[in-house]
């Protein structure tokens, strides 16, 4: 008997054990999360074939969640090193991994993965098709539609909780960025490859031909389906150009497609996106694509930040999430340089963890001032005891601290005896714990 989705669970009012358990965590009634699921508005990622996945939900109305992409390269292939990244990422508080392996054994980095977290997972499963393909044929654009549905399949088996499929891309697409023209072309790897093999073969996309097939597959695993942003922006200057926006309109068509098949659904976006783009962006998706969760891949907000494209993302993904996007995959240091380390990781996690979480107050999500205001009673109380369990990366935090300041210091040595806090608690009475 062919397994029901959360989708056509919450559609039919049944509450699953996997809504309450995402409504406890979020905090709010499992009827909320019931309601949201049917609507579209919210999913919740986890293989039903799965057993150790934590399932985690993505959507309106909960915290915004952040994202981790690790995995291999053809320059890199340390399997142990991906593991490390994997540990930073979990250890940082990400919601979620995407294991993109490029390189080696993608296959067995993948199973390596899912066995080694709770966390869901996703994948991109174009880019074991390319990689086997030039092994197999000696270039991408000789690999055949079945290879792309026998992976899609083989990643399902697998145990993967969400895929990017690049679906909404076609030839009139194509045919649109080739008239108008880009600073920077196509820059999404899987929207490059099926680029090349449709415009090599004069074929429309498989993905896009036979999105049936793809729906049939996520369905029979429950598996959420992040239709890929194959042509999106890779520099602000293509930002909302015409051929993003015929994209956009192509993604709410198969969105509209999957929820009428009970499978859930949500979408990726950009990218590089100017910070007077971004409001824009996030509502035209909303309103082509019927409210569905959107996962934003920064976005980074100038071109020019190397080596510091977390800190341009973040700017872009507290804005971001301020204008409703859902899930945000973080950005390292490493962008647009090398395949990143573990530091890399943990410092990219945090990063989108402090973003998303600023937008999270703005857009008022249940319980986010709260972690603030905690801070605040601890600061004015001077417990730095507190203050360090309560801060976003706690182990950094204490690091700073004790670097020049005595363990029993009861200011800071910014300020010394010249402590705001100290010196006005003299005059107000105020419980200021002083040595802690």
């Amino acid at each position: 008997m062919t397994k029901k989705t959360q989708a056509e669970f919450a559609r039919n009012g049944i509450i699953t054990a996997q809504m309450e358990y995402v409504a406890n965590r979020e905090k709010v009634s499992p009827e909320r999360i019931r309601q949201a699921i049917a609507e579209g508005t919210m999913v919740i990622l986890g293989n039903n074939s799965r057993p150790n996945v934590d399932p985690v939900a993505v959507g309106k109305g909960i915290r915004t969640k952040v994202n981790a992409s690790v995995g291999s390269s053809s320059d890199l292939m340390e399997s142990e090193g991906e593991l490390d990244k994997l540990r930073a990422a979990e250890k940082a508080g990400a919601d979620t991994i995407m294991d993109l392996s490029s390189g080696g054994d993608i296959e067995g980095f993948l199973r390596q993965t899912i066995a080694s977290t709770g966390l869901p997972v996703g994948t991109v499963p174009l880019y074991q098709v390319a990689k086997e393909a030039i092994e197999r044929y000696g270039s991408v654009v000789a690999l055949t539609e079945e290879d792309i549905f026998t992976a899609i399949e083989r990643h399902a088996e697998a145990g993967v909780d969400f895929m990017a499929l690049h679906c909404a891309l076609n030839m009139d697409v194509i045919d649109r960025l080739r008239r108008q023209g880009r600073v920077t072309d196509i820059v999404s790897r899987g929207g490059a490859f099926m680029t090349g093999w449709m415009l090599h073969h004069g074929r429309e996309n498989p993905l896009y031909a036979r999105f049936d097939r793809v729906l049939e597959i996520a369905k029979r695993y429950d598996i959420t389906l992040s239709i890929g942003d194959a042509i999106r922006p890779g520099a602000i200057a293509d930002s909302l150009d015409r051929a993003q926006i015929q994209g956009l309109i192509l993604v709410g068509e198969l969105v509209q497609r999957a929820l009428e098949a009970g499978v859930q659904v949500m979408v990726e976006g950009p990218g590089h996106v100017p910070a007077h783009h971004i409001q824009t962006t996030i509502q035209m998706q909303k309103q082509l694509c019927h409210q569905v969760p959107y996962f934003v891949l920064g976005t980074l907000v100038t071109d020019i930040a190397a080596g510091y494209d977390h800190i341009s993302s973040a700017i872009g993904a507290t804005m971001a999430t301020m204008a409703g996007a859902d899930f945000i995959c973080y950005v390292t240091p490493a962008e647009h340089l090398r395949l990143p380390t573990a530091e890399d990781v943990h410092q990219g996690v945090i990063a989108a963890r402090i973003a998303t979480h600023a937008g999270d107050i703005a857009k008022g999500i249940p319980g986010a001032a709260d972690w603030d205001l905690e801070m605040s009673r601890a600061r004015k109380a001077l417990d730095w005891r507190r203050q360090i369990e309560l801060s976003i990366d706690p182990d950094h935090a204490r690091q700073v601290r004790s670097a020049r300041n005595a363990d029993d210091a009861p200011a800071c040595s910014m300020c010394g005896e010249l402590c705001a806090m100290k010196v006005v608690s003299q005059y107000l009475g105020s419980d200021a714990v002083e040595g802690c």
